[in-house]
């Protein structure tokens, strides 16, 4: 699927629409394509039919701990207060190796297909059955910023292209009025490495993340969509049509960027998201029961609430990937799922603001038949020790970083619902069963949207660049 891949005889996608141009009835067809969501100037077509056709992504930033949810460890509660037997010491972000220390929420097994699950997340193990689990995802970084890109991106550093740009890259739209993908940040702050965290990097600008407000504001869930003061039609129609003859005059003298492009795509869309914006952020018209279910009668769930219920709505109106955070930026009060100090309070609190929103988006998708086309994702950058994060001889009440092993989970299209895969060791350490790294978490994510993650390929100094770098191995096992 590279970029400069080329045969003279046939015609790809991207001739086709600069061949429509110069003709009326092309030009047309061209329109209602793209209006209808069968083409994009970037679109790929699928590598197979694919089972989903969208995606949502939550986020918890800050590393949610796997023994204290969906890893269940039972040697825990017989090795509490005991040292990690270990062949090396751990090199854990903070130094400070404690004792064991037993999850502080009980653990039952739910649904017909009885998945553990703990306390600390009663509402989504009401759905279980739903849930493909994984328990033994690795990283590469223990530190927040380079493992929420890897992540993100597949990569530690700054500047590669997000999942989300990918998707739309790959995809294109379903919709000529929003965007292709778009972010809901905590209404508390942005998570580590803030913006890059939906960046386009080196795929062309048009398939950034666009954020939109969630802390219910003033219904403005784009700043700037619209002017300051109100501005008579004649004179607005009269404006556009300045500005799109200069674009036009300034294409003709120096040729395509794609900066510009973009900048000019982006007021293009701009104008048909003042009409599509506030409609789709107004949950007036929800029913009262829709917004309880959300939690938006309740103060501890309002915001992440009315988060996955605009998630719901963008997805109907077609937008394609959605990526929703839970916790913010860094700093002290912790808001976020970095429970260093104390995890009952830390986890508890995040899990209460989470819990009920997202079990409900799981049922509402499933009620109006939409999870059959769709991905919900659950993941953090990392896990915890079940060790303490204390001194060598104490059971400490916080946790610390833990790269080597830790829990995410999935639902939706195309997967094999109400089952875990992989495993951790006795304590929940390290993963010693089918490890998944990043690489093949996204590449069964792609696979599922019917790409082959090793043809999506974007020329880039020099090399192919792909979400999956040069690695990557589809989790055949949990597939339907």
């Amino acid at each position: 699927m590279s970029t400069n891949q080329y045969s003279p005889n046939m015609i790809n996608r991207r001739d086709f629409l600069d061949w429509a141009k110069g003709g009326l009835g092309g030009a047309a067809a061209s329109s209602l394509l793209l209006r209808e969501g069968q083409a994009s100037p970037d679109a790929k077509p699928a590598h197979s039919r694919p089972p989903a056709s969208r995606v949502i992504h939550i986020c918890l930033c800050g590393g949610l701990s796997q023994v204290d949810s969906f890893d269940y460890k039972p040697a825990l509660d017989r090795l509490h207060g005991k040292s990690l037997q270990a062949e090396e010491r751990p090199d854990v972000f903070f130094g400070n190796v404690g004792l064991l220390r037993k999850s502080d929420w009980q653990f039952r097994q739910h649904g017909r297909s009885g998945l553990w699950i703990s306390d600390l997340f009663p509402k989504i193990a009401s759905v279980s059955d739903e849930l493909t689990v994984i328990n033994s995802m690795v990283a590469e970084s223990s530190s927040h910023t380079p493992a929420t890109f890897q992540e993100s991106s597949g990569f530690r550093l700054n500047g590669f292209p997000v999942m989300g740009s990918w998707v739309s890259y790959g995809l294109g739209n379903m919709t000529d009025e929003l965007p292709t993908y778009v972010v809901l940040p905590d209404s508390r702050g942005f998570p580590a490495g803030s913006t890059s965290n939906w960046t386009n990097g080196f795929l062309p600008a048009r398939h950034q993340g666009v954020p939109f407000r969630t802390d219910g504001g003033d219904g403005n869930a784009i700043s700037n969509l619209f002017p300051a003061r109100a501005i008579a039609r004649p004179v607005e129609e009269d404006s556009r049509a300045l500005l799109q003859a200069m674009n036009q005059r300034h294409l003709e003298s120096h040729g395509f960027e794609d900066a510009f492009a973009a900048r000019m795509t982006s007021y293009e869309l701009a104008a048909r998201m003042q009409l599509a914006v506030p409609e789709v952020t107004s949950i007036e018209g929800e029913s009262d029961k829709t917004r309880e279910a959300y939690g938006l009668n309740r103060e501890e769930t309002r915001d992440f609430g009315r988060s996955c219920l605009l998630a719901r709505r963008l997805l109907e109106r077609g937008v394609r990937h959605v990526q929703l955070f839970s916790g913010g930026s860094f700093g002290s009060p912790r808001i976020n799922w970095d429970g260093h100090e104390d995890m009952r309070r830390n986890h508890g609190r995040e899990a209460g603001r989470i819990d009920q929103p997202v079990a409900t988006l799981l049922r509402d998708l499933r009620q109006r038949g939409m999870l059959d086309d769709t991905l919900v994702l659950f993941t953090s950058e990392f896990g915890r020790t079940p060790f303490t994060q204390s001194a060598a001889d104490q059971v400490g009440t916080g946790r610390d970083h833990n790269q080597t092993g830790f829990s995410l989970w999935m639902a939706g299209a195309g997967l094999q619902p109400g089952m875990t895969y992989g495993a951790t060791d006795d304590v929940g350490y390290q993963a010693v069963e089918n490890p998944v790294p990043w690489h093949d978490f996204h590449a069964t994510i792609l696979h599922l949207l019917g790409i082959d993650h090793e043809k999506l390929t974007y020329y880039h100094n020099g090399i192919e660049r792909r979400l999956t770098n040069v690695h990557g191995d589809v989790i055949h096992d949990i597939l339907a």
